[in-house]
């Protein structure tokens, strides 16, 4: 788990505070979600700064100020349309977009002009000033120009505005979408590491300004204490080790004076150190699957630095499918214990969890395995997990020799071991070529289907072993053309004993490409009312074209 550093939101709050800018008009910020925003600058991932950059700056916006969020590539990977108004810009509503980038996945493309142009649509509602904050760590990659949108609505009449942070672009990168917001009278702000970040976000989204000053009377007495902040809580895996300074968090909840627990009032991270109002609060420490509370109650004119213990160590699971293998990037790790721990994690992992017993079920295609652990508090248990199985290489064949590269055949992995009824237990199934299935040792079958061909083969895994499974299922490709046809039907030649034939392939049109056994076949061609056959014989490994006139 990557770690945050509160340094960093802390002098971006100060910054960004010392700097106010004046509310004008709606704004939307557009918010790269693209799979590349996990590159990292200066060993971090850009989402992670991102993400803390701007929950700091919306935190000191002005309340009045009219924002939304518009965020592309955070669902579907490959998708040039995966773009989502998340929060419709209004009032108020600094929270919600931080909630909603906090919680974003990052793994799509940059249709970042459409993007902006849907931002645009969104604000044309409303002859007010429209601005536009684009934060994009790539280039378009779904066959726009943003320098032509720019031109475009500049040309609308809107008073509309973009603006452009380059977030860890290159100076020719950022060539090409410095236009989009130099075509509308923006800013093109290059942005190469957290500290240009800020600077940048800085001088694109509005923050509040800090009131003048009031004249401070001369002292009493009995003089103010005055603390720039009251509570500093510091958060450890058990007593006597290091304090967490990074990738923890805090959440704080009043208490009342009867004893009931409010709602929460806020979220930290970090090394936190904040000013909470006097009074009785629920503090709430966690990291990775780990978590404990302590009540505090406090003052303002006093510094409390509560220390809370999580009782938790630390686990790096690595999965393999056996002993010395490569650790499997795909496995999935669900974690468990009798305290209703409920984690899901893929890969090798490194995660908090609660001192005691954890439960790891651990899933490699279809091989399984289970083990539980001891986890001794504050301490590292580094742990290899087997799941003991082997890796069958299934591939489809025409004739020997001659792969099936090119298609969507069926493979379907079955048990060999037949029941009573002399059916076979399906174990998984997949389609296309180079299927490599995990299996716990074994006897199987692999079944290929593909148009009217079938075929199947025996194998046996063993652990820490790959098998390569051929299938050859001795088939043609049968290509039959019939213009002018509603409807074509291929037969065999050949009748059963109660003179019937079996159909091996049917279509409504004028074609039918048809993968079929070595045999030879009857075809139908029905024009209308009219039916005509045609006999033809197909050869395994090679294309049999049939023209029906």
């Amino acid at each position: 788990m990557r770690l945050i550093h509160l340094f960093l939101a802390f002098i971006l709050a100060q910054t960004l505070l010392a700097t106010p800018l004046a509310a004008e008009g709606k704004s939307i910020i557009v918010l790269d979600a693209s799979g590349s925003m996990w590159g990292q600058i200066d060993g971090r991932a850009k989402l992670e700064i991102a993400r803390e950059a701007l929950g700091t700056v919306l935190v000191g916006m002005d309340p009045s100020t009219e924002i939304g969020l518009i965020a592309y590539g955070h669902r579907e990977k490959g998708s040039c349309s995966d773009i989502e108004l998340v929060v419709p810009p209004g009032a108020g509503t600094g929270a919600a977009i931080a909630e909603a980038a906090n919680t974003m996945k990052f793994l799509g493309k940059t249709p970042l002009t459409e993007a902006v142009r849907q931002a645009a649509g969104e604000l044309r509602s409303t002859e007010a000033k429209a601005t536009v904050i684009l934060i994009t760590d790539g280039i378009e990659t779904c066959e726009a120009d943003p320098c032509a949108l720019g031109a475009e609505l500049e040309a609308s009449g809107v008073d509309f505005t973009a603006h452009v942070v380059g977030f860890g672009l290159t100076a020719e990168e950022g060539a090409t979408v410095a236009c989009l917001a130099e075509n509308t009278g923006g800013k093109y702000i290059e942005a190469k590491d957290a500290g240009a970040l800020v600077e940048a976000l800085k001088k694109t989204v509005v923050v509040v300004a800090e009131p003048e000053p009031v004249p401070v009377p001369k002292p009493e007495p009995e003089p103010v204490v005055e603390l720039k902040f009251n509570l500093a809580p510091q958060l450890y895996l058990a007593e006597g080790r290091p304090e967490i300074v990074n990738g923890n968090a805090w959440e704080i909840y009043p208490i009342s004076e009867n004893g009931t627990v409010g709602d929460q009032i806020t979220t930290e991270y970090n090394k936190y150190r904040g000013s909470v109002d006097a009074g009785t609060y629920r503090l709430v420490g966690r990291i990775g699957e780990a978590r404990a509370e302590l009540d505090v109650t406090l003052t303002d004119d006093q510094l409390f630095e509560p220390q809370v213990i999580l009782n938790a160590g630390i686990l790096v699971l690595r999965p393999r499918v056996s002993e010395g293998s490569p650790v499997d990037g795909g496995a999935g790790l669900n974690l468990t214990n009798a305290m209703g721990m409920d984690g899901t994690y893929y890969g090798e992992t490194t995660v908090v969890v609660p001192a005691g017993e954890t439960t790891i079920n651990l899933r490699m295609g279809v091989a399984t395995a289970t083990e539980t652990v001891s986890v001794v508090a504050g301490e590292t248990l580094e742990k290899d997990l087997i799941v003991g199985g082997g890796v069958a290489a299934v591939d489809a064949y025409y004739v020997e020799g001659m792969i099936m590269d090119t298609t969507q055949h069926g493979v379907e992995i079955l048990k060999a071991k037949k029941a009573l009824d002399g059916s076979r237990e399906s174990v998984t199934y997949s389609y296309g070529p180079g299927q490599l299935f995990t299996l716990l040792p074994g006897d199987y079958i692999a079944r290929i289907s593909q148009g009217a061909a079938d075929a199947e083969v025996p194998f046996t895994v063993k652990a820490g072993e790959r098998v390569d499974v051929p299938v050859i299922l001795n088939a043609g490709v049968l290509a039959i053309s019939a213009p002018g046809a509603n409807a074509i039907e291929v037969l065999d030649a050949k009748a059963d004993i109660s003179g019937n034939r079996t159909s091996r392939g049917f279509t409504y049109g004028e074609t039918l490409d048809l993968i079929a056994p070595g045999a030879d076949y009857l075809v139908l061609v029905q024009r209308g009312e009219t039916k005509v056959e045609a006999n033809v014989t197909v050869t395994p490994g090679e294309r049999s074209e049939l023209a029906v006139p």
